[in-house]
């Protein structure tokens, strides 16, 4: 069994520097790696920020946070990467763009780097298949927030090792996290459940049953959950809500999971929820304000 010591995490966006954040905090050396500088930076001060919530909040301390924020290094080439223990990929949900990133990292890899993919829909077998260690490739699932979710879901392909999966479980279990098996279907367990069930408020929405503020309402004090479906789905982003959406109708081919059309509308205006300022909710103001 390989002993991780050191993490590439490819993709400093929302994802991604949440995966960094909690792997440094567990005292991994981390690398992390985009397309440019000015985002590998962006990515590393929100990584200081959300560690600075932890601490006025007295999560952890002064010396765990400057330990935590040492351990993070820019990598500006993906080749960097490949010296590490274990790559964990969290770039944008889209199979062409993860498939290009693996491509390219195979040559840099050392001979024992374990593969993942945070992937929350993808079929872990197809992109373990673009490379050239399907058996030492495996899906790392994390929740979003990651410094805040406590589950990371583990797919294993059709080629997957024993070794590999059990060194996947120990490395989550060793950031606090708690470990879900998860078969490899399209959208695995938790998004299996709760996209579509999004995708129909969505529904609701565009056929006149509810506005979004009696949708999620409902939601909240009906169901009793934390946050309407809504306005879960402006905070996941609704690209996307879309995306995983697709692979799912398109990888069961059932009607259940064809995208609501009016989703599909607000992704060709740009609509995407709280990272472009508007969705099913406008956030450009003081509160958020329902946009239908």
């Amino acid at each position: 069994m390989v002993q991780i010591k050191s993490v590439g995490v490819i993709g400093a966006g929302q994802m991604g520097t949440g995966i960094a954040h909690v792997t440094a905090l567990a005292g991994y050396e981390v690398l992390l790696h985009d397309v440019s500088r000015d985002k590998i930076d962006a990515g590393v001060g929100v990584i200081e920020k959300n560690l600075s919530r932890q601490l006025v909040r007295g999560l952890i301390d002064q010396a765990s946070m400057d330990a935590a924020m040492a351990r993070v290094k820019p990598a500006e080439e993906l080749q960097q990467i490949g010296v590490t223990d274990l790559a964990i990929e969290a770039a944008t949900e889209n199979e062409d763009v993860k498939k290009s990133i693996f491509k390219a990292l195979a040559p840099h890899l050392g001979e024992n780097t374990l593969l993942a993919s945070n992937t929350s829909s993808i079929s872990i077998t197809r992109l373990a298949s673009t490379t050239d260690r399907p058996e030492r490739f495996i899906g790392l699932h994390f929740m979003n927030p990651v410094p805040l979710m406590k589950l990371v879901e583990i797919i294993r392909g059709i080629a997957t090792d024993a070794d590999t999966y059990e060194t996947a479980v120990k490395f989550a279990q060793s950031l606090g996290k708690t470990t879900a098996n998860a078969e490899d279907f399209p959208a695995f367990i938790v998004n299996r459940v709760l996209v579509p069930m999004i995708n129909e408020a969505i529904y609701t929405l565009y056929e006149g049953v509810g506005t979004v503020e009696s949708i999620d309402t409902a939601m909240k004090l009906g169901a009793n959950h934390p946050m309407g479906p809504l306005e879960l789905g402006d905070f996941i982003g609704l690209d996307t809500v879309l995306s995983i959406m697709n692979v799912l109708y398109e990888g069961l081919a059932d009607s259940k999971y064809r995208p609501c059309p009016l989703l599909t509308k607000y992704v060709e205006a740009g609509w995407l929820g709280r990272k472009s300022g508007r969705g099913f909710y406008d956030y450009r103001g003081e509160v958020p304000v329902p946009t239908r």
